[in-house]
């Protein structure tokens, strides 16, 4: 294959791909998004202590740097504000604080106006920045996506877009390059950084016949991939395409507020007529204590600081997540998690690694345990079961070698029988081959759930070779950590009921329904919702799909090599590690709280400033400063998720 490429095309190395271009050139676009809003705010505020400073000193210096103040302050809210009017006819906070500050101007209180726009351009700033610290987060790895490709063919080699490679096509990866595509390595060895996918810190060495994914960065080594997947349906573009529906998604609660804004500020408004037109004919208040009194009303009775308590919070959670692997599909499924009842976990490749293991071999012949191992393995040598991998993968790993049979026959459904040196060997199934000799073993090692062989010669038992799944290490401390977060865990797998109750003693879940088919995984988890409520499904994303769909939150584990994990998913662990699962659910615990303790505090300091301001005791400045300082405080806690 390698004869006919060509060295004399432009390097990938020195190429200046498409995105960096378009970055370049967009980069103080770019930078006055990310930091406009936040500059408008600081020189809202060095405008606002100029002004005080020269107030009474130079004439109309210091009102016209107020008006500027208010320009510069308030320009990006009266934009948001005036489209939502437009559109939606929704009447928001965003001109409520607009009318506070225009009216405060209006009857004389400059300063107060200003800073009263200060401070609610100082608080936007803050929700932007948590709003793009979160997409930053979440779009880390977009920065990873290649952008085109080596297409190899019996021509040469020549460079084309990743959208126009078809599933089949040859691309060669050079070293240092990005995997273009999803695909399976035809020729060449390397070492291949997944991290960006798998979360794997070692470099995996990737040989012809295994899996390579786009995004993921080559050693080394030069590779030739066969493309499997197109662009739009690569790991990475699934991934692209969960970032995208996480910026869309809201909490409940949310959505419940945006719902009330618009109620609510009308009613804000009619309140703040009826107490600038009505007082005056009831208690005799003059119309410049009455417009004062509802400038005061319209300023604390605004819901700013109850709308700012729930995205701070759910986007800097968000982007703590993406920072250590787990990407949710939305702020909802963030609050949902901290509501779960039960976790409920499939076996293989989720509390297990999916690799058999040998455990035992135990002899009854005249061989002792490495002249068992040895014929196992070289009777198996000629296999690709995963229970001959394995019993050859322990024998190499005791240093035991391995020469072929000399004759290698197949029993499907039973075993395997080959002639090695000079005998006749049979392995395979305890009912194929087991006898009375070996009842009482095999009873013991079935009962403990492990998948038993049997071996056989010539001339009689031989031995029993019992294999078991890899747990993961984490398993047992993941259980623990959810059980003291008040979660009940629950195990559904289709694996024999023997082999589920080992593995579920030996990580403490308490709960475990086993020899299930997919429906019947659905089926539990109804059960388990009618039971306990809120349910969350932990499975590899492949045949677990139909219980991640039905799950109140599903969450796959590894969303590399899964297709539907992506799909089904509202939660996709990116890093192969159960300790996420703990992780997530605190993280959902910790950001509710932190929302039931903005909502409190918000509701009762509005409610304490407009009683305040019936009584008439508070003044326009401290109803700023309560007001916007309660704003502040809320998204303040808030942001402390991003730690």
């Amino acid at each position: 294959m390698k004869e006919g490429i060509k060295r004399d095309g432009l390097s990938p190395m020195t190429a200046c791909r498409p995105v960096e271009c378009i970055e370049k050139g967009a980069g103080w676009r770019r930078n006055l998004k990310r930091h406009g809003e936040g500059a408008a705010a600081l020189l809202c505020g060095l405008l606002i202590l100029v002004a005080w400073l020269t107030e009474g000193n130079a004439g109309y210096v210091s009102p016209f740097l107020y008006l500027v103040a208010y320009v510069v302050g308030g320009f990006v809210k009266a934009g948001e504000g005036i489209m939502a009017l437009y559109k939606a006819g929704k009447l928001d906070v965003n001109l409520l604080m607009l009318f506070a500050g225009g009216g405060a101007a209006v009857i004389g209180f400059w300063m107060e106006g200003a800073l009263l726009i200060f401070i609610f351009s100082l608080s936007g700033a803050l929700e932007s920045y948590s709003e793009q610290r979160s997409r930053r987060d979440l779009s880390s790895l977009l920065s990873l996506q290649p952008q085109s490709a080596w297409l190899w063919t019996k021509a040469g080699e020549r460079r084309i877009s990743i959208d126009a490679l078809k599933i089949g096509d040859v691309v060669a990866v050079k070293p240092g390059e990005q995997i273009p595509a999803d695909g399976t390595v035809l020729e060449g060895r390397s070492e291949v950084d997944q991290a960006a996918i798998t979360g794997e810190s070692v470099p995996v060495d990737k040989e012809a016949g295994n899996q390579v994914f786009a995004g993921t960065l080559n050693g080394q080594g030069s590779l030739f991939v066969r493309v499997d997947h197109p662009a739009s349906e690569s790991t990475f573009s699934k991934i692209v395409q969960l970032v995208e529906e996480a910026k869309t998604q809201q909490p409940p609660v949310q959505r419940r507020i945006d719902r009330l804004e618009g109620l609510y500020a009308w009613s804000i408004v009619a309140v703040t007529l009826w107490l600038i037109l009505v007082p005056p004919f009831l208690w005799e208040w003059t119309l410049q204590e009455s417009v004062y009194r509802g400038m005061v009303f319209l300023v604390v009775a605004s819901p700013c600081a109850v709308v700012a308590s729930i995205m701070p919070a759910v986007l800097s959670a968000m982007s703590w997540g993406a920072r250590r692997g787990m990407l949710f599909k939305g702020g909802a499924y963030v609050q949902s998690l901290g509501e779960v009842n039960v976790v409920a976990f499939d076996k293989t490749g989720t509390l297990t690694r999916g690799e058999l293991q040998v455990t035992d071999v135990l002899t009854f012949g005249a061989e002792d345990d490495k002249e068992l191992l040895a014929a196992a393995a070289s009777v198996e040598s000629l296999s690709e079961h995963p229970i001959a991998r394995a019993i050859v993968t322990q024998a190499n790993q005791r240093g035991i070698s391995c020469t072929q049979p000399e004759s290698f026959r197949s029993k499907t459904g039973y075993g395997v029988e080959a002639e090695w040196n000079g005998t006749t060997w049979r392995l395979g199934k305890p009912g194929w081959l087991a006898g009375d000799e070996e009842a009482e073993e095999l009873c013991r090692l079935e009962g403990e759930g492990k998948t038993v062989i049997c071996i056989r010669s010539d001339h009689g038992a031989v031995g029993l070779i019992a294999l078991r799944d890899t747990i993961r290490p984490e398993a047992r401390t993941v259980v623990r950590r959810l059980k003291e977060l008040g979660v009940q865990v629950v195990m559904l797998t289709g694996d024999r009921r023997q082999a589920a109750a080992a593995i579920a003693d030996e990580v403490g879940i308490d709960w475990v329904e086993a020899e299930l088919l997919p429906e019947e995984k659905v089926n539990a988890l109804h059960r388990w919702q009618r039971r306990f409520g809120l349910t969350a499904m932990v499975g590899d994303g492949v045949n677990d799909a139909p219980a991640l769909a039905v799950a109140d939150i599903g969450v796959a584990m590894g969303a590399a090599g899964s297709d539907v994990a992506l799909e089904t998913a509202r939660v996709v662990l990116m890093h192969d590690d159960l300790n996420r699962v703990a992780d997530a659910i605190a993280l959902g615990k910790r950001t509710g709280f932190i929302i039931r303790q903005n909502l409190l505090f918000a509701s009762v300091v509005i409610t304490c400033l407009i009683t305040a301001n019936f009584l008439g005791v508070i003044s326009l400045p401290f109803g700023v400063i309560g007001h916007e300082g309660s704003t502040l405080l809320v998204i303040l806690n808030g942001l402390r998720l991003l730690k």
